[in-house]
């Protein structure tokens, strides 16, 4: 069971699912600063609080608070939109790479033909 999961650990997918992670937990500091130093004033200004995590309204004894919805839709929206934009530039730098290096290389059916033309002047 040890040399299992020697193996399992040593597979390249777990160290970049680890470093995925570890730079998700830290860009989620990025994405809350953002919230709290820029959206959060201006919402809160549109709804003329302080502080919009108090709007809501109260029920009975309860307070329901449309304020935490806000901001956790806000938070969502900006996570993916900025993965968007990481996502779109890794995939244009890789395609920029990918015609750089010529590592698209002949089609099989240009090997085959070279192969077969090689075994023919044999």
């Amino acid at each position: 069971m040890i040399v299992e999961f020697k193996n399992f650990i040593k597979r390249g997918d777990v160290v970049t699912i680890a470093v995925g992670l570890v730079m998700a937990l830290y860009f989620t500091k990025i994405v809350d600063a953002i919230v709290d130093g820029v959206i959060t004033p201006i919402v809160g200004a549109i709804a003329d609080k302080a502080d919009y995590s108090t709007i809501g309204f109260g029920i009975g004894s309860a307070r329901i608070s449309i304020g935490l919805v806000i901001e956790a839709a806000i938070n969502f929206v900006l996570v993916a939109f900025i993965l968007f934009l990481i996502i779109k530039a890794y995939m244009s730098m890789k395609a920029n790479d990918d015609v750089v290096d010529g590592s698209a290389g002949p089609t099989e059916v240009e090997l085959l033909t070279e192969i077969r033309d090689q075994l023919r002047s044999r």
